[in-house]
C-alpha cells in the first residue's frame, strides 16, 4: 500500500512527507491535529484510481480530516473495502512527473521509465501519447549510477532546475528496487512544489515473493491484515499458488504449464460464448491433497466475477480420486455458498476411482466431461449464459 511505500522511500533516502496510517476517524483527527497544518487524507487500497473514487480529500482542518475520513472509510474502490487512510501533510503543487524502475520480463532486463507529465494513468500515457513516456533499459550489472540516472532524466526531458534533485531521487529509488528486491517502484506523482523541492508524493512498490526468506523482516511488517476481502490475499494465507484474472470461468488445475494450457482453451472457447474468458490462474500443485482442492475452490467460488469453474486435473502424484474428494467436501462445506456450475475434466492416475466418487456423490452443480477441449467448452457456455 502507499503507505508501506512510502516507509520503504523513506528508509532509503527518498523524499516523502511522513503521515500516519489511521482505521477511524477520530485517529484521523488526532493525526492532523498532530502534522499541525493542511492534510490530505487518502484510502489505503491496492488499487489505482483512488482519486477518481473520492478516496483522496483535501482536509484544511481537524475537523475536515475526521469528516473525510469517516466518507472515506466506508468507501469500496474496485472491489476493495477502505479500511485504513493515510493522514499526511498537504502540499502545493507545481509540477507533477513520473518515474518508475520495473522488471521488464519481455526483454530480459530491467527498465526505467520517466516523464514530465506525470499526474496522470500513465497507461493512458502511454498509450496515448507514447512520445512523453521515456523507457530506458538499465543492466542488472552495472545498475543505476550518476550517468544512468542523467541519462534517464535526459530522455524524460527534465527541467534543468530540477535534474539535480531528480538523478538523486533516480539513485535512491534504483536502491529502494535492488535493496529490497522489488519488481516494481514507482512513484506517480513525484512532485516539484512551489519552493522548488521535489519529493515523491505517491508511491507504489511489488516486492519479490520469491526473495521473502532474505527480507523476513519487512514481509512480516508488511504482511496484509485486511487480506479477508482480497482474493489473493486469501489465497496466499492458505498457500496457494493463484493470481486473480479479469474473466468469467474460475480455473483450477494441477502444475503451471496445464494451467496456462487450460487458461488458453478456456479463452479460445470464450470466442464462441459471448466472448468469456478465464478468471484466474490456480496450480493447486503436483502433490496436493484433497484440502488443498477444497481450499481453491472455496476462493473461487467466492469470487463475485465467477460464473462457472474448470477443474483440468491429470492426475500424477495428485491422483484424480483425491481431487474428486476435495470437490467433494468443498461442496458440502461450503453448502449454500456454492451455486456456480463446476465442469471437471480428470484424467491420469486413478481417475476410474476419481469418476466414481464424483458419480456417487451426484452433486447438481457438477458437470463431469472426457476431454479438454469439451471441458473448456463446456465451461465456456455455462459461464456464457450467465
Amino acid at each position: 500500500m502507499e503507505y508501506q511505500a512510502k516507509e520503504l522511500f523513506a528508509k532509503h533516502g527518498v523524499p516523502v512527507f511522513a503521515g500516519e496510517t489511521v482505521d477511524n476517524p477520530a485517529d484521523a483527527r488526532a493525526a492532523a491535529e498532530r502534522i499541525g497544518k493542511p492534510v490530505m487524507v487518502k484510502a489505503q487500497v491496492k488499487a489505482g484510481g483512488r482519486g477518481k473514487a473520492g478516496g483522496v480529500k483535501y482536509c484544511p482542518t481537524p475537523d475536515e480530516a475526521e469528516a473525510r475520513a469517516a466518507d472515506i472509510l466506508k468507501l469500496v474502490i474496485k472491489d476493495l473495502p477502505v479500511k485504513k487512510v493515510l493522514v499526511t501533510e498537504a502540499s502545493d503543487i507545481d509540477k507533477e512527473y513520473y518515474v518508475s524502475f520495473l522488471l521488464d520480463r519481455a526483454n530480459r532486463t530491467y527498465l526505467a521509465m520517466a516523464s514530465v507529465e506525470g499526474g496522470m494513468e500513465i497507461e493512458e500515457l502511454a498509450v496515448e501519447r507514447p512520445e512523453a513516456l521515456a523507457r530506458v533499459p538499465v543492466s542488472a550489472v552495472t545498475g543505476v549510477d550518476q550517468a544512468k540516472a542523467e541519462e534517464i532524466a535526459d530522455a524524460a526531458g527534465f527541467p534543468a532546475d530540477v535534474r539535480g534533485q531528480v538523478v538523486e531521487v533516480l539513485q535512491k529509488l534504483w536502491e529502494v528496487f535492488v535493496e529490497e528486491e522489488a519488481t516494481l517502484v514507482e512513484v506517480n506523482p513525484l512532485v516539484r512544489t512551489p519552493d522548488g523541492d521535489v519529493l515523491a508524493l505517491d508511491g507504489k512498490v511489488t516486492l519479490d515473493g520469491n526473495a521473502e526468506f532474505r527480507h523476513k523482516d519487512v514481509f512480516e511488517t508488511y504482511a496484509d491484515t485486511l487480506a479477508e476481502d482480497d482474493l489473493e490475499g486469501r489465497a496466499k494465507a492458505k498457500d496457494l499458488n493463484y493470481v486473480k484474472l479479469d474473466g468469467q470461468v474460475g480455473i483450477i488445475g494441477n502444475g503451471a504449464g496445464l494451467v496456462m494450457s487450460t487458461l488458453d482453451v478456456v479463452a479460445y472457447a470464450g470466442e464462441k460464448h459471448g466472448g468469456v474468458k478465464p478468471a484466474n490462474f490456480l496450480d493447486i500443485g503436483g502433490g496436493a491433497s484433497a484440502q488443498v482442492m477444497a481450499d481453491g475452490l472455496e476462493i473461487i467460488l467466492s469470487d463475485k466475477d465467477v460464473r462457472s469453474v474448470f477443474v483440468n486435473v491429470f492426475g500424477g502424484i495428485t491422483a484424480c480420486d483425491a481431487v474428486a474428494s476435495g470437490i467433494v467436501q468443498a461442496l458440502e462445506m461450503l453448502g449454500s455458498a456454492a451455486s456456480k456450475p463446476l465442469v471437471v475434466r480428470l484424467d491420469g492416475n486413478n481417475v476410474d476411482e476419481g469418476h466414481r466418487i464424483l458419480s456417487e456423490a451426484n452433486h447438481p452443480l457438477v458437470t463431469v466431461v472426457d476431454t479438454m477441449d469439451g471441458a473448456a467448452d463446456k465451461a465456456a457456455e455455462l459461464a456464457g449464459a450467465k
